[in-house]
């Protein structure tokens, strides 16, 4: 069985592991009206999250805090992700980002998105060229 042990600080372990940012597990369920995001990251605050949207893409950032251990203590398994964590998810369609919503409920936050109505007009510049 591996193991390993915790420093006094409890947050490197002893074979001194690059610890990079997490990512977020998300559901992505579409209805036709909306588009709704949910993700399970217990142990964060509301005051811990920011959530980031545009009309295509929304982005989740945030930090678990992980609390110190007793010292010589020892970790038998580490499956939680614990610090900085970050998900940025392509929505499948485009939303109107002043009507979202977001919620945090036992750990769970959902974010709702309002799909956008009507078509999209680009303006095509006339440039001359010289």
């Amino acid at each position: 069985m591996f193991s390993k042990k915790r420093d006094t600080a409890g947050v490197r372990d002893e074979f001194d592991f690059a610890r990079t940012e997490g990512q977020l597990a998300v559901d992505v369920i579409e209805t036709p009206d909306r588009v709704m995001i949910r993700s399970a990251i217990a142990g964060v605050s509301e005051d811990d999250l920011h959530i980031t949207i545009n009309e295509d893409m929304v982005t989740i950032r945030g930090e678990r805090a992980i609390a110190k251990l007793p010292l010589n203590a020892t970790v038998h398994y580490e499956e939680c992700f614990w610090g900085a964590f970050s998900r940025s998810i392509i929505l499948p369609c485009r939303i109107t980002p002043d009507d979202a919503d977001a919620s945090l409920k036992n750990g769970i936050l959902t974010i709702t998105l309002n799909k956008a109505r009507g078509d999209v007009h680009l303006p095509v510049r006339n440039e001359l060229i010289v």
